[in-house]
């Protein structure tokens, strides 16, 4: 799954640079110079390397090296950037929503429901589980969801007392 991390807002000078609104947490590190970005315009792709960057009223100024001048520069008005998630390596126990929606919830060994979104909120995410056709909200910390697993598409609940009650 590819996530958009910015788009091209207009040409910048003479030189080449764009202005970038960069949609991205990590802008610093999806921009950094030398990165490859892919780039999609109207159903075109390209695939652009950056060249320099810095921030300029909130946004960014992106030089790439494919792009010699103002009149090339022009074209890419309007190209969005995709990226594939990242992941940190200290952070194994992390989950995309992606990765959550869609798993069977499995409680004392029973499948009794499938996760069907994500809520994020100041302090802790929340599953939005279909419960037979209810939804129920689960915190989703370690005391609740004390296990998930990716590859056998699950994840097991321990909840407290009423939480999945009708």
């Amino acid at each position: 799954m590819e996530l958009q991390i910015g788009r091209v807002i207009k040409s910048h000078g003479i030189r080449g640079e764009v202005v970038v609104d960069a949609t991205t947490d990590e802008p610093e590190i999806r921009f950094a110079v030398d990165e490859v970005l892919k780039g999609k315009q109207a159903g075109k792709e390209r695939t652009l390397t950056v060249e320099t960057v810095r921030p300029h009223k909130g946004r960014l100024l992106i030089k790439f090296r494919e792009v010699p001048d103002r009149n090339v520069s022009e074209t890419l008005r309007g190209t969005i950037f995709f990226a594939d998630p990242l992941k940190s390596a200290d952070d194994e126990d992390a989950f995309y929503d992606h990765e959550l929606i869609g798993l069977r919830v499995i409680r004392d060994g029973a499948d009794i429901g499938e996760v069907t979104g994500v809520m994020h909120t100041p302090g802790r995410q929340i599953l939005e589980v279909d419960f037979g056709g209810r939804e129920v909200l689960v915190p989703f910390v370690y005391d609740i969801v004390p296990e998930v697993d990716l590859e056998a598409g699950e994840l097991t609940v321990t909840p407290p007392e009423g939480l999945f009650e009708e």
